[in-house]
């Protein structure tokens, strides 16, 4: 089978691999001739751990190309992807320009049956909107092509995005007609080996399943967020708390954690897009828009801690912060919590050191000098008067606290993402700060 997918940011570069790993003859295709260059040279645009060695491999099997020109291989596919972005718009709803010239780019030049297949993520109603541009480019042609559309959003998590395509817990796909069904089951058929866990629904439904999965994994963040600063408050332990609500398995343990927020590119782009969504139809979603409200205001929680801890007087003291990303195993910034805290803590007159393994570039890329960035952990917490734990990487649990004791002015850490055990921190003369 060959395939084309449209956009090499993260979904379709991922996908492109993956689908190429298994034997699917890919060719991967975006307007930015650059980046489209740099992969032609083994050169990988975006940091997923694995996926550089994944691409170089199936370029040199010959089952994995690009180009800039869609059309070029229109005439040889069966299917394509739409997976480029849909970027928010000011109000917050989902920018479908580029979902829809993919749509026109598509009615104008196929010949043939295709299967065009969005896997961006999109509003309920953009399938009705795309097969609408096809139609309009080909009654423009005066010709009757066959066609179909559907819906298959993806579920991949940043730092694991590989392991997720490979080995799905869930394959959504959002068809009409049995002929778009029978090409999506041969599709995904070498990822259903041992489990078939293809749930095939409407094209709706499968448009509103993204959005009501990353709204739910949203909310149990805020919520757990907003159980900590109450447990704050009254004296009790949230990582107690949250062994107890997560052993019944009712609710289980996943996303229970409290932490200084979440970023990254989809939950607060997907909430917002959702609650969107549901204005345009008269509806108000009044939980997300409390779930969204407590996440912008968890984004200051690691300044309030400091602040508080020094009486508000923060000018000319130095404050380290470990991680940039929005999470670990990843370079993403989008939305990252260390964003809000740079920028409330060089307003307020602090010098900022700081570290991470992957995302110093892309920190550099989006507030220039404003902080100091350095080599490693420990030279980040040297003279500092705070440290602050922003994002989980691994090289950030066990660390020397006996160093860091004789390093720092001030023996001060705030961990935002409750990792480190308060007796250890304590003995070395630390005062420990966590969230909840």
């Amino acid at each position: 089978m060959d395939i084309a997918i449209v956009g090499t940011g993260y979904v379709g570069l991922v996908s492109g691999t993956c689908f190429a790993e298994m034997g699917i003859n890919v060719t991967c295709v975006d307007v930015n001739e650059q980046k489209i260059q740099s992969l032609l040279h083994g050169e990988i645009p975006i940091y997923e751990p694995g996926l550089d060695d994944l691409v170089c491999q199936n370029v040199e099997a010959g089952r994995l190309h690009f180009t800039t020109d869609l059309t070029t291989c229109l005439d040889n596919v069966d299917v394509v992807f739409s997976a480029v972005g849909t970027p928010p718009d000011e109000d917050g709803s989902a920018d479908l320009k580029y979902v829809l010239e993919v749509a026109r780019t598509f009615g104008q030049h196929i010949n043939k049956y295709t299967l065009l297949v969005t896997k961006s993520t999109v509003p309920v109603g953009t399938a009705r909107k795309v097969k609408e541009a096809i139609q309009t480019e080909l009654d423009k042609r005066g010709v009757h092509v066959d066609f179909d559309v559907a819906s298959n959003p993806e579920f991949l998590k940043e730092g694991a995005a590989i392991k997720d395509f490979m080995s799905p817990d869930r394959v959504v796909v959002g068809t009409e007609t049995e002929r778009a069904r029978k090409i999506m089951s041969r599709l995904y058929k070498p990822f259903m080996v041992t489990n078939d866990r293809m749930i095939f629904t409407d094209i709706p439904s499968a448009e509103m399943i993204k959005y009501a999965a990353n709204s739910m994994l949203a909310t149990r963040i805020s919520f757990m967020n907003d159980i900590a600063n109450l447990c704050e408050v009254v004296g009790a332990d949230v990582n107690m708390v949250r062994r107890g609500i997560g052993s019944d398995s009712r609710i289980g343990r996943k996303f229970l954690y409290a932490g200084c927020g979440y970023g990254g590119s989809c939950f607060p782009k997907d909430v917002k897009a959702l609650i969107k969504t549901a204005e345009q139809n008269g509806y108000e979603m009044r939980v997300l828009k409390a779930v969204e409200e407590v996440n912008e205001s968890q984004k200051s929680i690691l300044f309030d801690k400091l602040s508080s801890y020094y009486n508000g007087n923060l000018k000319g003291k130095t404050v380290t912060l470990w991680g940039l990303a929005f999470k670990p195993e990843t370079d993403d910034m989008r939305e990252a919590p260390a964003l809000v805290l740079i920028d409330k803590l060089t307003s307020a007159g602090c010098t900022v050191r700081v570290y991470d393994p992957i995302a110093m570039n892309e920190c550099r890329r989006r507030v220039g000098d404003a902080v100091a960035y350095c080599k490693d952990m420990y030279e980040a917490a040297l003279d500092s008067d705070a440290l602050l734990l922003v994002t989980e990487w691994k090289q950030f649990r066990i660390p020397s606290f006996a160093v860091l004791s004789k390093m720092m002015n001030h023996r001060l850490i705030i961990d935002g993402r409750n990792i480190y055990d308060r007796q250890e921190i304590e003995e070395n003369g630390f005062d420990y700060f966590k969230i909840g």
